[in-house]
């Protein structure tokens, strides 16, 4: 099995869909390196990771914010696809098994920067370490944090 590790910031809200009578989340993950040409000039490369997550575990999804930092764990697939242009284009698609929440989108709330400002998903089910509601009145029962 090859497992791929991404750190990097949502570029869209997250999506929910129902394919199949099966729940995903879709989102896309960006990650910019920055580097020095040969000519000693300032260079960024951004990558981007479009990511499904297929799971009955939707309490992640409102945190799922546009600039929100996540680590997201599983199977790469690469896809290919034709362009408008006739030739073939190639995406980067990871089927989620773990999702972590590492920080928010800087939107002037209380919960700016890194560290682990949210919980973890994933399809290994874990018991929740707190009762109660989530701001969006689904039980913390379910999500393992």
């Amino acid at each position: 099995m090859i497992k791929l590790q991404v750190i990097g910031n949502l570029g869209k809200d997250c999506t929910t869909n129902q394919v199949n009578s099966k729940t995903v989340l879709n989102f896309n993950v960006a990650h910019t390196e920055k580097f020095k040409d040969n000519q000693g000039n300032q260079k960024d490369k951004t990558t981007w990771v479009e990511c499904a997550y297929w799971t009955d575990k939707t309490g992640i999804a409102p945190y799922l914010k546009k600039g929100t930092q996540v680590y997201a764990e599983g199977t790469p697939e690469v896809r290919t696809y034709p362009k408008n242009d006739g030739s073939q284009g190639v995406s980067l698609t990871l089927r989620v098994f773990s999702v972590q929440l590492l920080g928010s989108a800087n939107r002037g709330d209380n919960n700016q920067g890194g560290g682990n400002s949210g919980g973890s998903w994933n399809d290994q089910a874990t018991t929740a370490q707190s009762g109660g509601q989530s701001p969006a009145g689904e039980s913390y029962e379910d999500a393992p944090f």
